[in-house]
């Protein structure tokens, strides 16, 4: 190249042209010849070079290849020997410019040093995807410490750029020092974020893929990305909100895992019945309510042990206050604990229980606490509403009358 060069300029030189005028015309040839080879070499090396990897990734069992063939990973590696052939073209090209030849050199190796870190990137981003294909990361936060490594790696590209523009060595310990802080200061909601990332992921607190609610940002849904900064959630109204990830650790919100992990899913639930219906049950309304199969065993056995005591202290019933006696209240909460021990919904081996809260001013509370064997949100709300149907249905057959505000209809028929 560097005989072409002076042979060129001597013919120049021959056709009358003045020393200063030929060099240059020579070397505007040579740049002109030299950045069509380049284009040419890098369109045939990036061909040759993706195609290949294409056909190697095609051929190997591991798909990680493939993922960095999707990562354009191949490509910035094409792009190394034009540019490394630029680096070393161009002392010879210019050798009568230093000043443009060291300029164009200092290009290519800052343009060397963002290859390499875009080579780093497509190589990070091709392992996170690859890992997203196995289940044991899947619910991972992987974006986190992809991006807390790619802060480093421009980081450190950024320092060696500068050193090689201004030729200022960055290790000294007062450079370190200036810079640590200006990176505190600046990344200090990096760093929290990327603390956070690891505290949730060791800690297992959140991971991708499952309901949380979150009342002081808004968000119900489940959460689709982790990262430095933010985790995405997607709310049941299909809208999105961010949140901060250091939020997952100094603030409280609710992770409904648990429930989905769990073999049933809660329900807790009260109706409310009126006060003044609560009475002890007669004679008639007893051999009525025995008619009721769910409770019938319950009332004969009952009512047996009661009439044995009354007898045995001479209890004078013809005030139904005195001694022992049921009522229908207390018979219809044992009909509603026979109702889910029957039903075929509600899974028998959790926590199953009907009890009475404290009374209000709008009644007494009968809540009703079990699980149900489905966890799917729509299908765990059939349920719970089949079973209310039914409760809400039975409360008349009792004696008994649910609690409700008046209505303008009410209030018109007084």
């Amino acid at each position: 190249m560097e005989y072409y060069f002076d042979w060129l300029n001597s013919n120049f030189l021959e056709l009358g042209m003045t020393a200063s005028y030929a060099m240059l015309l020579s070397t505007l040839i040579h740049c002109i010849i030299f950045s069509i080879i380049i284009v040419l070499l890098d369109l045939f090396t990036r061909k040759v070079i993706v195609r290949a990897f294409g056909v190697f990734s095609n051929r190997t069992k591991n798909s990680y290849d493939n993922f960095l063939a999707k990562g354009n990973f191949p490509r910035f590696v094409a792009h190394f020997i034009p540019v490394g052939l630029i680096r070393y073209a161009a002392p010879f090209l210019f050798r009568s410019y230093g000043h443009i030849s060291e300029f164009l050199i200092k290009t290519t190796d800052v343009y060397l040093i963002v290859l390499a870190t875009l080579i780093f990137r497509s190589i990070l981003r091709s392992t996170t995807n690859y890992l997203r294909t196995k289940d044991k990361y899947k619910d991972k936060p992987l974006e986190s410490y992809v991006q807390v490594l790619m802060i480093f790696g421009w980081g450190i590209a950024i320092f060696f750029i500068i050193n090689e523009l201004t030729g200022y060595s960055i290790i000294s310990l007062t450079t370190l020092g200036a810079t640590s802080a200006a990176l505190l200061l600046i990344f200090r909601d990096t760093i929290l974020g990327f603390v956070a990332s690891i505290q949730v992921s060791v800690n297992d607190i959140v991971r991708i893929g499952d309901w949380i609610t979150f009342n002081k940002f808004g968000a119900d849904g489940t959460v689709t990305e982790i990262n430095l900064a933010t985790v995405r959630v997607q709310n049941f109204d299909n809208t999105f909100t961010t949140i901060p990830t250091y939020s997952l650790i100094s603030d409280s919100f609710q992770n409904w895992r648990g429930m989905q992990e769990s073999p049933g899913r809660r329900i807790k639930r009260a109706i409310y019945i009126k006060q003044s219906s609560v009475s002890f049950i007669s004679e008639e309304q007893l051999l009525t309510l025995q008619k009721i199969e769910k409770v019938k065993e319950y009332i004969d056995h009952r009512q047996k042990d009661i009439n044995a005591t009354n007898e045995e202290y001479r209890v004078n019933k013809e005030v139904a206050i005195n001694g022992r006696n049921q009522t229908n209240l207390g018979v219809f909460r044992k009909y509603i604990d026979a109702y889910l021990h029957d039903n075929s919904a509600i899974n028998k081996d959790m926590f199953l229980m009907v009890r009475h809260l404290a009374p209000t001013d709008r009644g007494v509370p009968v809540e009703i606490y079990c699980f149900s064997n489905d966890k799917k949100w729509e299908n765990f709300e059939h349920i719970q509403a089949d079973i209310f149907d039914h409760i809400i249905a039975s409360v008349p057959y009792f004696g008994l009358e649910l609690f409700e505000l008046p209505t303008g209809k009410d209030i018109s028929r007084l």
